[in-house]
Formats: structure tokens, sequence, C-alpha cells
């Protein structure tokens, strides 16, 4: 399996997942959407901003550029400009995800955590899956709670991603 192939199909799958999610969250009133559920980061809301703030802080440690947010603390407070913010983001992910190269998802790869403020090192390669990895948790969450309150994401397996193409030759090795 080429890392280089795999990492573009989870930012395709990320970004149709948050726009099956979006898109199913518009329909639910502010308030709706804002209240505490007794999820990990209480509401709905609290969640997506949560995902948002996971993508960027990561994307910025990759790109070393600066990022500026606070764990648990929403990024934005108005749904409308989360969203374009989650959208901005999904297209700067794919695009990163599509110039990664296998020599530097190999490298040990310095960061310090906001957890613990201790600095840890890692293959780049286990810290950009667990930047996937982290989405599809606290997605999973959020189907959930949109569960609860009757509302259906609709099939969220990979297979079934719209456009989802591999080569059989090049992608089995």
């Amino acid at each position: 399996m080429d890392l280089r192939t795999t990492y573009p199909i989870l930012a395709q799958y990320n970004q149709w997942m948050n726009q099956k999610l979006y898109a199913v969250c518009a329909e639910i009133p502010d308030v709706e959407r804002k209240a505490d559920r007794g999820a990990f980061f209480q509401s709905i809301h609290g969640t997506l901003n949560h995902i948002l703030y996971g993508d960027r802080r990561w994307m910025a440690r990759f790109t070393n550029t600066t990022f500026v947010g606070k764990l648990g603390e929403d990024l934005y407070a108005d749904f409308d400009a989360l969203r374009t913010a989650r959208c901005q983001t999904d297209e700067e992910i794919l695009a990163w995800s599509q110039q990664l190269e296998e020599s530097w998802l190999r490298q040990p790869f310095e960061w310090t955590s906001g957890i613990d403020g201790a600095m840890h090192c890692q293959p780049a390669w286990v810290l950009v899956t667990h930047l996937f990895n982290h989405q599809i948790h606290h997605r999973g969450q959020l189907t959930t709670l949109l569960t609860q309150l009757n509302y259906d994401l609709g099939c969220t397996d990979l297979p079934w991603m719209p456009h989802l193409c591999w080569n059989a030759e090049s992608d089995l090795r």
C-alpha cells in the first residue's frame, strides 16, 4: 500500500462526510445544535468546532504555520461561519494530502502537545493517520447525536463515497 494514495482518499472521504454532516446540521435549529447533549464537547455545535480545531491544529503543525485556538473553545459561534471555515479547511487538507511524499511521511516528526504540554516525536505517517482517525471518531459521536434527534446522515461507508477511484494494480501492492 502506498501512503501517498491513502491520504488523498481519506481527505476526500473527510470532505464528503463533512458536506453530508453540515447539510443535515443546517436543518437543525441553532438552539438545538448548541444544546448540551452530554457529548464529550457538549453539543453538536461544540463537536463540529472541535473537529475543525483538531484539523487546523494538526495542519498548522504539518505545514509549520501559526494556529491560534484553544482546546475546548469554539472557533466559531455562528454556524454559517463554521461551515465556511470547514469547507475551506477541507479543501486545504485535500490539496496538502495530494502533495505528500513517502520520505516525509516516514520521517520522525516532533510536536508539542496541547494536552500535556510535552514534546513528542513519532513518525509523520502516524500523526497524519491520527488527523483522519480523530475526524472519524468525533463524526461517529455526531451521528449518534443526530440519530437521537431523528436526523439521518445516510450511508457513511467509504466504499460508497461518490467518485471513489482506485487502481487495483497500483494500490494493492
